[in-house]
């Protein structure tokens, strides 16, 4: 039986390939006379490459290319620090470090020549603890980082890959004048962005043109890389992202493109590469950051917060990638939504022996908000106040003035707050095995240039050509609806031709839930421009002034007199060209006088801030130490919704990688930096049988000067103070909080029989 869809609802286009099996991801695709790849990875974390001899590889039937540094321009790359390679040359810093790659007939003989490729190490101490690498004698993970080029303001030096601060007024002094002082270490654990579809590349070229098709979140981002590091041109790398399965920030930045690129172009055939499951969690330099945090916070018998001080290290991994900003991003979290007269935060971003770090969704905000928010129960009970009345007193409101000096604007953090509450029924009579825990964070929007294109097809219908990427949220897929508002169509009459490098204008990619934000105001002025061609053609059709003219109903209509009108499609069919470009207006964030901070890399304010408090019931097996969450409420200040059903599927995912990351998931590492559980069976995601209820609703605030409509950013936020929540729950039941995260049912056990300590 087929059902027809909710009045009102809007169908994403890219909806029935997808459920019905249809769609193509990139693995799926086949060129003709392929071959197909595999890397050899370093034997060791840590080591130097004394020789590489790949003759016995090159010798293997089938086999048509084996590459390492010596084939590829010896150039580094990297985002704020340029400190890696295509290929390792002078040493091997992580176990998933690229010392050689195969091309060959199948990928069977491709693995077999990996294996065969001898390489000499002398082998060198792991350095895996990213607290002690910061230490001014500690051995170094990279011993020529001076000769790096880096970004003048990271913070680079010896093992500290970043460092940032944030200071407002004398922390001291008021710690010294506060009537309690609370102190408080937690430890979060590494974790994985984990998307169902490993990675998949696949490159071919013509002439002195490569084309690669890639699962990667930012095309235009691996297009760069590919340029840069092959030492071309962009206009001779094209990226196109068939149907992606997936990323939550792990396909961001550039990965191994271009390693298929140099491959194809030394056999002449086109590559292919295809991760397997346990490639895809030891391969990408892309994990959520291992985290220490330690704060302290003075606050008078009021709960006034006088003073926050707090130190955190963040474990890096071996190389920069994108995420260089993570320590002042930490910083901005451990402070969070509220007034706090005095600040002094200490963040670094430590190298390390083991996987690079990188962007996975909301980065950093998950484990310091985590930190936070049961620090801030912490503080509540030490002045004999209960928590809620504690965030009553401190929440941030229009007027406030952050810790760096930001002024806020309408922001809807108390509504959000006592909305919460109201849903979870906070203060109800609970079994003895239940407890509600409450957490609010907040989280920036990212201004960027995007652009667009709209066109009207000869028979009414329209095209939107976006550099836009959609990795499942659903975001480009509601442009149409922004399009149709503007032009009077519905956004079934609109189709979509996105992520591909030559097609569309540059934009960020799926990353920092800046999709809508960005690309949906380019999308708005390139209709705006086609709506004044056709008043413009319809003005003369109808003779009317164009001040006059309206779009409504697929038609340009007289006002006062709509049955006078000239349809779109009439207009679209005359044979003249109907096109619209659009890249809007850069939102900037906020100016603020942060010179008495260091390390500022651009998110000393955050742009048009996103509030959020979330609610977590959940129910303890004392026995066992087995965590349930029964029920969620989530509510957020996310501007003006543009597209309900996509935001709030962001909102259901989010709190289910949040449960996720409070109670099971955690990269764990041996002495050396292997990973110890790389395959889903050892690390432990959620499934559907494991969500709670989750109740959803918008503070909708409109927020001049940001995205579309007065929208903010959707996808990033829902997962970051669901672990706040959870771990503040847990310690209702237990008589005090888990200081490691995930939570998971051993260390909820050692809790409650005192055994716990990080």
């Amino acid at each position: 039986m087929t059902m027809a869809p909710e009045a009102g609802t809007f169908i994403r286009p890219d909806g029935k390939e997808k459920v019905t099996g249809a769609g193509r991801y990139t693995a799926d695709l086949d060129l003709t006379g392929q071959l197909h790849a595999k890397f050899r990875y370093a034997d060791h974390p840590h080591a130097r490459i004394v020789d590489i001899d790949t003759s016995a590889a090159t010798t293997v039937p089938g086999v048509f290319a084996v590459l390492t540094w010596r084939d590829v321009p010896d150039v580094r790359y990297g985002g704020y620090v340029q400190d890696r390679r295509l290929f390792a040359k002078e040493k091997v810093r992580w176990e998933g470090d690229v010392v050689a790659a195969v091309a060959a007939r199948t990928p069977e003989i491709a693995a077999e020549a990996a294996a065969l490729i001898d390489v000499q190490y002398e082998v060198l101490p792991s350095l895996v603890d990213f607290e002690a690498n910061g230490e001014a004698a500690a051995p170094l993970v990279h011993e020529n980082w001076s000769q790096y080029e880096a970004d003048a303001d990271v913070g680079l030096g010896g093992n500290t890959m970043g460092y940032s601060s944030i200071v407002k007024g004398d922390a001291a002094a008021a710690m010294e004048d506060a009537e309690h002082v609370v102190r408080s270490r937690y430890v979060a654990d590494a974790s994985q962005g984990t998307p169902i579809e490993p990675r998949a590349i696949s490159a071919e070229w013509h002439g002195d043109r490569v084309t690669v098709w890639s699962s990667t979140q930012v095309p235009f981002a691996a297009r760069s890389g590919v340029a840069h590091t092959l030492q071309i041109s962009e206009s001779q790398v094209r990226i196109i992202v068939p149907l992606l399965g997936g990323g939550f920030g792990s396909k961001c930045d550039f990965h191994f493109e271009a390693h298929i690129a140099a491959l194809a172009k030394a056999t002449g055939r086109p590559v292919k590469l295809v991760f397997s499951r346990k490639e895809e969690f030891l391969a990408p330099d892309h994990r959520r950051e291992g985290m220490i945090i330690e704060l302290e916070t003075g606050v008078d018998d009021d709960g006034r917060l006088l003073a926050r001080r707090g130190r955190l290290v963040l474990d890096k991994g071996a190389y920069c990638g994108e995420g260089g900003f993570f320590a002042q991003m930490a910083a901005m979290h451990v402070c969070g939504p509220y007034k706090i007269e005095t600040v002094n935060i200490d963040s670094y971003l430590n190298y390390s022996n083991s996987q690079p770090s990188g962007s996975v969704r909301a980065p950093t905000a998950p484990q310091a908000c985590w930190a936070l928010e049961q620090h801030m129960d912490e503080v509540a009970n030490a002045i004999g106040m209960d928590p809620i009345e504690l965030r009553r007193r401190n929440l941030i409101e229009e007027g406030d003035v952050g810790p760096t000096g930001q002024v806020f604007e309408p922001i809807g953090a108390k509504q959000a707050f006592e909305t919460a509450l109201e849903m979870i029924g906070y203060g109800k009579e609970l079994p003895e095995d239940e407890a509600i825990g409450v957490a609010c964070g907040w989280w920036p929007s990212f201004g960027s240039a995007s652009g667009a294109y709209v066109k009207l097809n000869a028979d009414g219908s329209g095209t939107i050509i976006t550099g836009a990427m959609e990795s499942g949220t659903g975001a480009v897929m509601g442009l149409p609806l922004l399009a149709a508002e503007a032009l009077g169509m519905k956004p079934e009459d609109f189709s979509i031709l996105y992520q591909d490098t030559d097609a569309g204008p540059w934009d960020m990619g799926s990353s920092g839930s800046q999709t809508t934000f960005n690309n949906g105001r380019a999308v708005i002025d390139a209709a705006v421009e086609v709506k004044a061609k056709l008043i413009d053609m319809a003005a003369d059709e109808l003779e009317a002034h164009r001040d006059d003219l309206y779009l409504a109903d697929g038609a340009v209509r007289v006002k006062g007199s709509p049955e006078s009108n000239v349809t779109i499609s009439d207009l679209a069919g005359s044979g003249e060209p109907i096109l619209g470009k659009g890249a809007g207006e850069v939102p900037q964030n906020p100016e603020v006088d942060a010179s008495t901070c260091v390390g500022r890399l651009g998110l000393e304010s955050f742009l048009a801030p996103q509030l959020m408090t979330q609610a977590a019931r959940v129910k303890l097996d004392r026995e066992t130490g087995v965590v349930r969450v029964l029920e969620v409420a989530a509510v957020h200040d996310s501007g003006v919704i543009v597209n309900k059903i996509g935001a709030d599927g962001q909102v259901y995912g989010g709190v289910m990688m949040g449960v996720g990351q409070a109670l099971t998931e955690a990269t764990l590492f041996d002495d050396e930096g292997r990973q110890l559980n790389a395959d889903l069976l050892h690390y432990k995601l959620q499934t559907a049988s494991d969500a709670p209820e989750i109740n959803i609703k918008w503070i909708e605030i409109e927020t001049p000067g940001a995205g579309p409509h007065g929208s903010k950013g959707v996808g990033e936020p829902p997962s970051v103070p669901t672990s706040g929540a959870i771990g503040n729950a847990i310690a209702r039941l237990v008589g005090r909080h888990v200081d490691r995260l995930p939570m998971t049912a051993e260390r909820v056990w050692e809790t409650i029989h005192g055994e716990s300590g990080n």
